[in-house]
């Protein structure tokens, strides 16, 4: 089949289903919701919806513990009604992309289930092994919840799981294992979906022999599984099924680096996967994880954008994020809640021009921002129990514990979306199933920014819509400007003998804004900017608290 690059001109949207919108009133997000508001996501310029998990799942990990890979949860509704959603989508002109979480299953799911069984053929489909004596097989830790192996008492051995207990990790060295991959990816590609994004797939390849590992705290034994030895391998194999579609793959990649993705998504003979979603852009201000906080660094930040820019550029394509359900709100990482719409507006500039298909969060649009709970365990974020052992390894008291997992918990992206000024923000009619954030009542809602021309959510539409309507957004080259600046982040894309230069503060300090050799600014057109004026010069001129422009000449 003859495949097109269509999800180079797109703009993606995440649902995060559980938060998005209630449609039947029982406090859960859920796919009559979605439907509710495929006309909204259209107005926005949205033109390709990423979905979360949706499959039945006992909720251990909020949906990426699948029990059931062919059925949509009834959380959120059932298969007959997301088709209903895929078709009224595709009306729209919007693409649809399902998460694949492959890497493990649910230990409810009937694979698991029957496994425990060592006769049964499902018993393979698991990293089983005995205990040496009564210690775990080996030392890997558990990215979620302590040591990686857990004990079965019904066949007295130990199964393998990088994350929750109830998330066992699957065998890919299996070839039935990966049968029955290849079956999920094709019963959901022949029911029209548009691709997937494959959750923490470079995981999915472990070393012979399990070993010990490094005893680093909460990433011990990664060596042996991050791009595993067979990850090549087992991803050309899922890859065939996807060239018999025209969709688009996205892989999750922690610890990934420009030079090791090009491995994976370089655009040859032998191509992966489409694009890679890495994390060294959301270290920024912190150690590896978000709960190890440290001051911004827009330095850092800059660093990483331009690294992966440069390196990718004419090679490979780039996912763009700034926002997504495992980090607290950007806003209050790299921006201002001071300065919200201002922080919000230089922030989606500086990533959504650069070059590749930006990834837009829910809530995103409209500048949401953490949420302030009385306990850590309002947030109902399973990472925070490994993540708060961490701490106490580094030294911190109890009360700072407690409050950097209050900050840096995935919880304070998943608050339900908020849609409009009445009772639970217009996301339920009933109890919702986790606190809506207050700050709905202070005009961060979809029906008040709508309303307002100057609002996060229309600049986000025009930004988009410039996106669309200009090649030079999505395929020009790139150039970083200002590079020692610790306020400003400036960079050039030139394509077709067009010329953009973006400039973002990052800051609630003015700066000098000095414009690059060869750029007149009063011959080119200001657009896209936070300030209702802007004063310039020919050569520049001093930014204000999270000043945007971007101008533009022909």
């Amino acid at each position: 089949m003859k495949k097109t690059q269509w999800y180079k001109d797109a703009v993606c949207y995440q649902i995060w289903p559980r938060s998005f919108c209630d449609g039947n009133g029982d406090g859960i997000g859920d796919l009559e919701g979605v439907l509710s508001k495929l006309d909204y996501l259209q107005d926005l310029g949205i033109n390709c919806i990423w979905f979360s998990p949706l499959y039945c799942s006992p909720n251990a990990d909020m949906g990426y513990d699948i029990s059931d890979y062919r059925n949509i949860s009834p959380d959120h509704g059932d298969n007959e009604l997301f088709k209903k959603v895929l078709d009224e989508a595709h009306k729209r002109g919007i693409k649809v992309i399902m998460d694949l979480v492959v890497n493990h299953t649910s230990d409810e799911h009937e694979w698991f289930v029957k496994g425990i069984d060592k006769n049964s053929k499902y018993h393979d489909y698991y990293h089983w092994r005995d205990g040496k004596g009564n210690k775990n097989p080996n030392n890997w830790s558990s990215l979620f919840e302590g040591k990686a192996w857990e004990y079965n008492k019904e066949n007295g051995q130990y199964y393998l799981h990088l994350f929750s207990k109830k998330q066992p990790d699957l065998k890919m060295e299996n070839p039935e294992v990966r049968k029955e991959v290849k079956e999920i990816m094709k019963y959901w590609l022949d029911m029209g979906v548009d691709g997937f994004r494959e959750d923490v797939i470079t995981f999915t390849s472990k070393r012979d022999g399990l070993p010990n590992g490094f005893p680093i705290p909460q990433a011990c034994g990664m060596e042996h599984y991050k791009d595993g030895p067979r990850i090549h391998e087992f991803l050309s194999e899922f890859r065939e099924v996807l060239d018999d579609y025209d969709c688009f793959v996205v892989g999750e990649a922690p610890l990934m680096t420009p030079k090791n993705a090009l491995k994976y998504i370089e655009e040859k003979p032998g191509q992966e996967l489409d694009m890679m979603f890495h994390f060294q852009h959301m270290e920024a201000d912190c150690i590896f994880m978000d709960c190890l906080n440290k001051p911004f660094s827009l330095k850092q930040l800059k660093k990483v954008f331009s690294n992966w820019q440069e390196s990718l550029y004419g090679k490979a394509w780039n996912a763009l994020y700034m926002e997504n359900h495992d980090h607290p709100r950007i806003i209050n990482r790299y921006g201002s809640v001071e300065y919200r719409e201002e922080s919000a507006k230089s922030i989606a500039n500086s990533y959504m021009l650069q070059c590749g298909t930006p990834f837009v969060y829910q809530g995103q649009e409209l500048g949401m921002i953490n949420i302030d709970l009385p306990n850590v365990e309002d947030y109902q974020d399973i990472f925070a129990v490994n993540n708060a052992k961490t701490l106490k390894l580094f030294g911190f008291s109890d009360a700072k514990i407690e409050e950097r997992l209050k900050t840096s918990s995935r919880g304070n992206a998943r608050t339900p979306v908020q849609w409009d000024d009445t009772d639970n923000a217009g996301f339920t009619t009933g109890t919702p199933w986790m606190p809506v954030n207050p700050s709905y009542k202070d005009g961060i809602n979809a029906k008040a920014e709508i309303a307002d021309p100057n609002s996060v959510y229309n600049h986000y539409k025009a930004l988009i819509k410039f996106r669309k309507e200009n090649p030079i957004a999505v395929y020009g080259k790139y150039k970083e400007y200002c590079k020692s600046s610790k306020e400003l982040y400036v960079y050039e894309r030139t394509y077709e003998g067009k010329k953009m230069l973006v400039i973002c503060s990052y800051s609630d300090k003015a700066a000098d804004f000095k414009a690059p050799a060869g750029y007149d600014l009063s011959k080119g057109k200001a657009i896209l900017c936070n300030y209702e004026t802007n004063p310039v010069s020919a050569n520049g001129f001093t930014t204000r608290p999270y000043e945007t422009r971007v101008y533009v000449f022909d």
